[in-house]
């Protein structure tokens, strides 16, 4: 629900604009902040609304923006589009949490988490998450906006952020650690001006957004001198973590049964039992058996092999020959393809739900994505509407769901690793993983994989902790799953949160 006031700032040549009163009720700009698509590098319009939030009437303030990156000399070389807000009447912000938000790509906005998760207002689909007419949002009464303030990040090139200086080479963003050092040097801008410093504050980050959120808990710390208390990944990448070899090539299968599980692919004494029920056994094979297995090679025992192979094809729903012809070694691409081959379909990379037709039947890979089909189709025209109509932003810059930020580069990831290094020096800060069953882009068991690397002396574990949902890459795009998801997310942030006075040490 929106209410009355509408106000526009601006800097760097924007002058404010004046309100007109709309016939719901509501003041609107009578002009677009922008006439053209050259991007407004300084500029908010800052919005009030209502959303309840868990029985609750929740009044806030909404700000969408652009926020400059400076070079070094404080000229701005690219605007940061971003979207923040802030409940109203919270009289002191000390002890209220603050959220920073990015989703992954690397070349994609926070658009997804933002009306999709944990922001007040979430988009029209039907109960599994699938594109439904005509386009839109409503309330999300799942919001985390009761307990914590949220800033959405869109990185340059993603959404309406842009590079402004034609001078300025992309390199200077598009690279693992070039966007964690521009990233957090924006985040101290933000954070000054909105005066949050006092505030908890969390990061969180979904798909390529945990390598992003990984790097910068480090990164901030140690350049900015920003202390966190909680980092959150949604569907992890591999943090830059090693996991090549035997070890690599087994880690899926657990994946590859739950999605068989949901697919009804499975043997019927393993059909009939809960997912979670049957996951720690094939857990345990993974582990103990096949990367043992697949470490001999061709030097595995012959019925041993032939033993190992009926284990895999019993686990993920494919046939023995398949498992014997790709020595035990089933990629992923092909799972896709094979599982329901027989059916007619290809299953979905980020969410195994979705099914996809393709050309032929035959072959080794699918056609497309049918899950990242469906997502653009709903997700693209919601935003367009909710930023115009509800947040006033009016642009005729394209707000861009994919945009180009290749070549990426990828050289020295130790998100990892850094992410170890900010939990060890700093007593406040805790680690929550959230991963869906049926996510094969990011799967559930390389998550844990990586929690386990992270905290290789066991001495961080009790501030670490791995929650597991019946869902895809977006976990809470299943209506069953969002609001447990989003309880999870809520407890982590108030249980991360010190009582006053309480001491950072060991």
């Amino acid at each position: 629900m929106r209410k009355a006031l509408t106000l526009i700032t601006a800097i760097c040549g924007i002058s404010a604009v004046t309100l007109a009163q709309a016939p719901d009720g509501a003041s609107k700009n009578t002009q677009p902040i922008a006439k053209s698509r050259i991007l407004q590098v300084d500029s908010a319009v800052v919005t009030k609304h209502q959303v309840t939030i868990k029985g609750q009437l929740i009044s806030y303030t909404a700000t969408a923006g652009c926020m400059p990156v400076w070079d070094e000399d404080g000229r701005p070389v690219a605007g940061v589009f971003y979207t923040y807000y802030e409940r109203d009447g919270i009289a002191d912000r000390s002890n209220r949490p603050l959220v920073i938000s990015f989703n992954g790509g690397p070349g994609t906005p926070s658009v997804w988490m933002e009306i999709g998760y944990t922001g007040p207002r979430v988009l029209n689909t039907d109960s599994e998450g699938y594109p439904v007419q005509p386009y839109g949002i409503g309330e999300n009464h799942n919001s985390i906006l009761d307990i914590a303030d949220i800033v959405y990040i869109d990185p340059v090139n993603t959404g309406y952020s842009r590079i402004v200086d034609k001078n300025t080479p992309g390199t200077k963003f598009f690279g693992v650690n070039e966007d964690i050092k521009y990233l957090a040097e924006w985040i101290n801008t933000f954070v000054t001006r909105k005066n949050r410093w006092s505030s908890p504050k969390f990061l969180i980050g979904e798909s390529y957004g945990t390598t992003r959120v990984s790097g910068l808990a480090l990164e901030l710390q140690n350049s900015q001198w920003m202390y966190l208390n909680g980092v959150v990944l949604v569907s992890p990448t591999d943090l830059g973590i090693n996991r090549g070899g035997p070890v690599q090539s087994a880690l899926k299968l657990p994946y590859f049964a739950a999605t068989a599980w949901y697919h009804k692919a499975l043997a019927p004494d393993l059909q009939q039992k809960e997912l979670t029920d049957i996951l720690p056994e094939i857990e345990n094979f993974t582990i103990n058996q096949l990367i043992p297995a697949i470490s001999r090679g061709g030097f595995l025992d012959s019925t041993e092999r032939l033993n190992i192979a009926a284990k895999i094809a019993r686990y993920s729903g494919l046939s023995e020959k398949v498992v014997l012809d790709n020595n035990l070694d089933v990629s992923y691409d092909l799972f896709w393809k094979e599982l329901l081959r027989d059916k007619g379909f290809t299953v979905g990379r980020l969410d195994s739900r979705y099914k996809g037709i393709d050309r032929q039947i035959g072959g080794s890979t699918a056609d497309y994505n049918a899950e990242l089909t469906a997502w653009l189709q709903e997700f693209t025209p919601s935003i367009n509407i909710y930023l115009r109509d509800e947040l006033n932003y009016k642009t005729d810059l394209k707000y861009n769901m994919f945009g180009n930020v290749w070549p990426w580069d990828n050289a020295n990831d130790q998100t990892g690793e850094n992410l170890r290094q900010a939990i060890a020096q700093n007593p406040f800060l805790h680690l929550l993983i959230q991963s869906g069953y049926y996510d094969g882009a990011c799967d559930y068991f390389n998550a844990k994989y990586s929690l386990w690397q992270i905290d290789p002396s066991g001495r961080l574990k009790d501030r670490l902790q791995w929650k597991g949902y019946k869902s895809g890459h977006m976990i809470y795009l299943r209506k069953e799953v969002l609001p447990t998801a989003a309880e999870d997310l809520r407890k982590f942030i108030e249980a991360s949160t010190p009582k006053p006075g309480q001491a950072a040490k060991y």
